[in-house]
């Protein structure tokens, strides 16, 4: 657990009578002591020593891109493990994870919020009824709009995962609601990239070396199509679309969007049936605990099912197989855009088989693992940071006390410098 992130589950657990919160692990020490002293808890920034430590479970709030190595090493310590996404970088570190939980049988949850949000929760609701018949199309968008000085102060330092993460991999804040509200897996995607603008002041700020967005056409296992668009784009929104063969449902795009919207046309329906129903959703469940914390409540959820399936020694539904699941399609959308755009097949693992043929994948555009015939984080191959972003994003940085060796390629030169 990091004293980033981890801070909000740490927070939450007072609302859970099953969580109790002992210590927490970060290597940001100017950080990690006083926290751990306001807390009165334990503090560690080896990771090891952390795992001998006298608890039954941690929560893995580290970088995106390194959750899987980590998550990995606390099931063979004998602990249980609810990690944030991504829950793997490469598709090989998904079959370790996968291998992890099932050779050591210990719970594994994938903090992956957006399917518990109150909207989402009632979605999947109607949806299980029936109503709206079978899953045919679903859309959904992950839309966030940022500043420069938010971004920088998000990112610090030119490796950040945020500054270097294809636009594709940060695809389950829209996949994972639609998996959660239909039941149904990916089997296909391709994909398309939207890079950035030159006129676009945020990005003319910041120290990134990716694109903007991407959009995403997936395949499911029960036919259905669907379309995902992500991540910084203007015009923030969260918004998913369920068409089945009966009706549809939605949230509201814009305003409240806690309202859903659900329509079944009269012709296939009792008359009685109500041809349009504009209504706000409710949580199933835990609503007052949920309604006080972040993410539409989702954070509550995560801590609420974890706690639940380690009681009751059940997996929960945001288990590895679908974490891994939903992961992988980032870096496989992402050779789609690569490949103009062709259809891939994504991998399903709950198959043994099909480990084999994916086992040594490695593939990755981490630029501290990165090798020949790796790609780069952008469509357009190595992107330059000008002087102008890069000065601005460290004085962002030293706002929030960033202070570390930053290298990066500058044209042909290699700019180094330690402040």
């Amino acid at each position: 657990m990091g004293v980033g992130r981890g801070m909000k589950f740490a927070s939450q657990a007072e609302l859970n009578p099953e969580m109790k919160l002992v210590a927490i692990c970060d290597t940001w020490e100017e950080k990690l002591y006083p926290t751990a002293k306001k807390l009165k808890i334990a503090a560690y920034s080896d990771f090891d020593e952390f795992l001998n430590h006298d608890m039954e479970a941690v929560i893995l709030a580290n970088y995106f891109h390194q959750h899987a190595p980590f998550a990995i090493k606390a099931l063979r310590a004998g602990l249980h493990v609810m990690s944030e996404t991504s829950a793997c970088h490469t598709i090989s570190e998904g079959i370790d994870l996968i291998r992890a939980v099932e050779e050591t049988g210990k719970i594994y949850m994938f903090a992956e919020n957006y399917p518990y949000m109150k909207f989402n929760q009632e979605m999947k609701r109607v949806y299980q009824t029936g109503d709206i018949g079978t899953f045919m199309y679903g859309e959904a968008e992950y839309i966030h709009p940022m500043s420069a000085d938010t971004i920088n102060k998000l990112s610090p330092g030119i490796n950040h995962w945020r500054n270097w993460i294809p636009a594709t991999y940060y695809c389950t804040h829209t996949l994972a609601p639609i998996m959660f509200i239909t039941d149904t897996w990916p089997t296909k995607v391709s994909a398309h990239i939207i890079q950035h603008r030159e006129d676009d002041p945020v990005s003319s700020l910041t120290a990134r070396s990716n694109d903007a967005s991407s959009i995403m056409i997936l395949h499911m296992d029960n036919g259905a199509v669907v379309k995902l668009l992500q991540t910084y784009l203007r015009g923030e929104g969260k918004w998913v679309r369920i068409h089945g063969s009966r009706g549809h449902i939605e949230n509201m795009r814009h305003g409240d969007r806690d309202i859903v919207r659900l329509t079944r046309e009269q012709y296939h329906q009792e008359v009685n049936t109500p041809e349009e129903q504009i209504y706000k959703s409710e949580f199933p469940q835990q609503a007052e605990k949920a309604e006080m914390t972040g993410h539409g409540g989702g954070d509550f959820f995560m801590n609420f099912h974890f706690a639940e399936a380690i009681k009751n020694n059940k997996d929960p539904y945001l288990d590895v197989y679908r974490a891994v699941a939903m992961s992988i399609v980032g870096p496989l959308a992402y050779r789609s855009a690569l490949s103009n755009s062709e259809s891939i097949d994504v991998p399903d693992f709950r198959d043994n088989t099909m480990r084999k043929k994916y086992e040594n994948d490695h593939w990755s555009p981490d630029p501290e693992r990165r090798h020949k015939g790796q790609p780069w984080p952008s469509i357009e191959g190595q992107l330059d940071i000008s002087v102008k972003a890069l000065n601005y994003a460290k004085e962002n940085w030293k706002e929030i006390g960033y202070e570390g060796n930053l290298i990066i390629y500058l044209g042909r030169y290699l700019w180094h410098s330690t402040y």
